[in-house]
């Protein structure tokens, strides 16, 4: 904040005097007009929002220039969404908020997988690929073979859980942000009767948030990146359990510490072994480059473990 900015900032008001009270004032009003609300929970969100939103304001001693700017951010951000651009989205991620509301309605099932932020690329209708297919259809990458389990918390097998994987390419993007129409580094696959899966991807790389916007313009001035540490999305579904949204992430990414959305969790950080060109792959392929190779086993709780509704298809 520049020192002009701060030469205008109003200081706090003693305790007990009049200007603390009529601070105090504004809040109970506002407060008092959602009591006639007939929907309860309704009323407790909106109450809390303006608890905390006027304690916000009073606890920096928001400046009227500042709330103008505020107002001209929230605006950009609108300005800028569209059906393929969620600028609102990406605020939430960039403060954490997405991450904050997944941990309170995920809560810790014994050592059920961890969830974290959904992304704005997933896409609905992925192609089906079989057991030991390639999700990548000719997205640029190293070739990276992924396997698994699918279990309960109790140690038992899931079979038939749908998969759903999605990934940018080698050059960080996803197929969605291409204008051609393509349906690459996406699919979905299905656990098999002992809850194995396996399937060819590409190893994942990182890759920037949209930065070209308010929310860029934000990350800029506060001195932070917009980078995402390298990962690969899932989504497991399967009648009775939990829906688990995450993804998993590479162990040695110098971005693991500084993820721009703070998707990343310890538990989530995997091994991809590199190996030479012409090692024989598990399933028989043969990769003339390098290619490397993780294991993901994947627990999930039981469906009434939480508050996310299942999801399958």
């Amino acid at each position: 904040m520049s020192s002009n900015a701060a030469s205008n900032i109003v200081p706090a008001p003693p305790p007990g005097s009049e200007q603390e009270a009529r601070e105090e004032l504004v809040t109970e009003q506002v407060l008092a007009s959602f009591d006639g609300s007939p929907d309860e929970r309704l009323k407790e969100i909106l109450q809390a929002l303006t608890r905390h939103a006027h304690a916000f304001v009073r606890e920096v001693r928001l400046t009227e220039d500042e709330w103008d700017a505020a107002v001209r951010f929230l605006r950009g951000c609108g300005d800028i969404t569209t059906d393929t651009r969620q600028e609102f989205i990406l605020l939430s991620d960039v403060l954490g908020i997405s991450m904050q509301t997944i941990c309170v309605n995920q809560p810790a099932v014994g050592e059920a997988t961890e969830a974290t932020v959904f992304g704005p690329f997933f896409v609905e209708d992925a192609p089906r690929i079989e057991p030991g297919g390639d999700i990548a259809q000719g997205a640029a990458g190293e070739p990276c073979w992924v396997t698994g389990t699918v279990r309960s918390t109790d140690g038992s097998p899931v079979s038939g859980a749908r998969i759903e994987v999605w990934e940018a390419d080698d050059d960080g993007f996803y197929d969605v942000q291409y204008d051609d129409g393509r349906t690459a580094g996406r699919a979905h696959l299905y656990s098999d009767e002992d809850g194995t899966y396996r399937f060819w991807g590409v190893t994942p790389t990182p890759y920037p948030i949209p930065h070209d916007g308010p929310v860029g313009r934000m990350l800029a001035a506060t001195g932070r990146s917009p980078m995402r540490a390298a990962h690969l999305h899932f989504m497991v579904t399967a009648p009775g359990f939990r829906r688990l949204v995450t993804h998993i992430f590479v162990d040695g990414d110098d971005l693991l510490a500084t993820d721009a959305v703070f998707g990343v969790k310890d538990s989530l950080v995997k091994t991809f072994t590199r190996h030479d060109g012409g090692t024989p792959a598990p399933d028989g392929r043969r990769v003339d480059g390098t290619w490397s190779e993780v294991t993901f086993d994947i627990v999930l709780p039981p469906a009434e473990a939480g508050t996310e509704p299942e999801r399958h298809r």
